[in-house]
């Protein structure tokens, strides 16, 4: 019976869970990014987040805890230094999981996922919407009132010798 047991599996055996997301989560932290289905990359996140966050302290027990679990020294070496300075202030949510749709021939829902301070193109955007958009209702009449004064002078202009000139021309 599964009782009480909320992780998902993956349709695998414990040690090809454990193999396949230490591998996983190598990849991740030193491409920053990677594309996989959608309970992988669910899974991925439950496993890589708890490393995150010991990385941030930077000692010899807890390098000793993350290697036990990624067994790469390049990774963890990548992990101490520049992912760990990135998210030092960050409290949590270290990862982003952005949905693809469905894979082409088995219809599985595919998804990536990336460490969040590095993504550069997320980060653009995030410092647009700080910025407040203001609706033509709550713009001030005073810079309504002069362009509507001007417009209509200019076209009374131009339209009277346009006028003019083609019934002189039907004469």
């Amino acid at each position: 019976m599964r009782h009480n047991k909320k992780f998902n599996h993956l349709g695998r055996t414990h040690s090809h869970r454990a193999a396949m997301l230490s591998n996983m989560a190598t990849s991740l932290i030193l491409h920053k990014r990677i594309t996989t289905t959608l309970p992988k990359a669910k899974a991925l996140r439950v496993y890589v987040e708890p490393l995150i966050t010991k990385a941030k302290e930077d000692s010899t027990a807890s390098r000793r805890v993350v290697f036990s679990y990624l067994q790469d020294k390049f990774a963890i070496k990548e992990l101490f230094g520049t992912v760990a300075q990135k998210v030092g202030d960050r409290p949590g949510g270290y990862t982003r999981i952005i949905k693809l749709g469905k894979r082409a021939n088995d219809d599985a829902d595919m998804a990536f996922i990336e460490l969040v301070d590095f993504d550069e193109n997320m980060a653009k955007t995030e410092a647009k919407k700080t910025r407040t958009r203001r609706s033509r209702k709550s713009a001030p009449k005073a810079e309504a009132a002069p362009v509507a004064e001007t417009a209509p002078a200019e076209e009374v202009v131009a339209e009277t010798p346009a006028a003019e000139a083609p019934a002189k021309t039907e004469e």
